[in-house]
C-alpha cells in the first residue's frame, strides 16, 4: 500500500526494540543492579514493546569476569533471576559480537534458553564470521539478525557484497547501524533502500540503530522508518555508548500506536533515570559532537570525558582533525 503520508507508521510489521541495557551497559562495563534491569524489563512489557536486548554473549576468555558486570555475558541462570520464564509476549534478545563471542559453547540450544533471538554484530570485514555465527544461532533454534556496524565507514562496493552475502542466510534482519552518529537523513534514505532491495522477495526487515552524536538519532530513526525499516532501535532516556541513541519515549511518542504505552516509560525515567543521571553520564556532549561529525568512533571522546581535560573541547577537536 502506498501512503499519501508516509510518517504514519500504524503498520503492524513495525517492531519496537529496546536495548536499554546491552547498549546502556557500555557506559558502566554493564554494572547495573537487578532492580533496574527488573524495571526496565517490566516497563517493556508494560509499554507494549516488541523486543527487549538484555545484554551481550561476550567470551569470558577475553572480558574477565571480575571486570563486567552480568549483562557483559548473559548467562542463563542471570536471565533467568530477572525474567523467571518470561511468561509475557516480550521476545529477549542478546547481542554476539563477531570475534569477541564463544558462540558454539556460550549460546545454549534455543529449547534450553529463554532467549528468543541472538543479533549478531560485525564489522564488514568480519562477514565470514558472521554468516557462520548467524547459522549456529539459527540452528539452534533462534530468531537471528544481523547488525553491520560502522556502515558509514564502509565503501559502497564493500557494503553491497556485504548484503548479497548476509541476505543468503537465515538472519532474519538486517540492522543499518550508525555507530559513530555520523549519518545524516539522505544517507538514511538511501541505505535503508539499498538494504531493502538486497533482501527483497526474501522474507526479511530491515532495522536501525541510531546513536545521537549530532543529535539526530530519533531524527534518522523517523527517517529510516518512512523509507521502509520495520525494526527500530531504541534506549530509555537514550542510554547508550557515549552520546547514546535513539530514546525509547520519543519513539514511542512519534508512533502513535495504541499498542504501545508511553506512560510507563515516562514513571520509569521518574523513578530510575533521574538518579541513574547523577551516577554515569551519557548524551551528545560537545566531544562526541566532534567525533560524529568527523565520522570517527567515539572511543577517544569516552576516554576525553574520563579524563582531567574532559571539557578541553579545542584541543580535542584539533587533536580529532590532526588524525583525518
Amino acid at each position: 500500500m502506498s501512503l499519501k503520508a508516509p510518517w504514519i507508521t500504524y503498520r503492524p510489521e513495525l517492531k519496537v526494540l529496546d536495548c536499554t541495557v546491552r547498549d546502556g551497559g557500555l557506559v558502566n562495563n554493564h554494572m547495573f543492579e537487578d532492580g533496574l534491569v527488573k524495571a526496565v524489563y517490566e516497563t517493556c512489557i508494560e509499554a507494549g514493546i516488541d523486543y527487549m536486548e538484555i545484554g551481550y554473549k561476550a567470551s569470558k576468555r577475553l572480558f574477565a569476569r571480575d571486570q563486567f558486570g552480568d549483562w557483559k555475558y548473559c548467562d542463563e541462570q542471570d536471565i533467568r533471576r530477572i525474567v523467571g520464564d518470561n511468561p509475557s509476549s516480550l521476545k529477549l534478545a542478546a547481542m554476539a559480537d563477531a570475534g569477541k563471542t564463544d558462540y558454539h559453547e556460550d549460546i545454549l540450544p534455543k529449547d534450553r534458553s529463554v532467549l528468543d533471538v541472538i543479533r549478531v554484530a560485525c564489522y564488514v570485514h568480519q562477514i565470514p564470521e558472521a554468516v557462520n555465527m548467524i547459522h549456529d544461532a539459527h540452528d539452534k533454534g533462534y530468531e537471528v539478525t544481523c547488525n553491520l556496524m560502522a556502515v558509514s565507514k564502509v565503501q559502497e562496493n564493500e557494503l553491497d557484497q556485504a548484503l548479497e552475502v548476509i541476505a543468503e542466510t537465515p538472519a532474519s534482519t538486517i540492522v543499518v547501524v550508525d555507530s559513530n552518529g555520523a549519518l545524516y537523513a539522505e544517507q538514511i534514505e538511501i541505505l535503508v533502500k539499498k538494504y531493502l532491495k538486497a533482501v527483497e522477495g526474501r522474507d526479511k526487515q530491515v532495522g536501525i540503530h541510531a546513536h545521537n552524536n549530532q543529535q539526530l538519532a530519533f531524527a534518522n530513526t523517523i527517517e529510516a522508518i518512512i523509507h521502509g525499516a520495520n525494526r527500530v532501535d531504541c534506549t530509555m532516556a537514550g542510554l547508550g555508548r557515549g552520546a547514546g541513541n535513539c530514546s525509547t519515549e520519543l519513539l514511542l511518542g512519534f508512533l502513535r500506536n495504541p499498542k504501545f504505552k508511553l506512560r510507563p516509560v515516562l514513571r520509569l525515567l521518574e523513578e530510575r533515570f533521574v538518579k541513574l543521571r547523577e551516577e554515569i553520564e551519557w548524551g551528545p556532549l560537545v566531544p562526541y559532537t566532534i567525533t560524529g561529525q568527523l565520522n570517527q568512533h567515539p572511543r577517544a571522546a569516552i576516554a576525553l570525558r574520563a579524563g582531567p581535560d574532559r571539557d578541553r573541547y579545542v584541543d580535542f577537536y584539533d587533536k580529532c582533525i590532526s588524525e583525518i
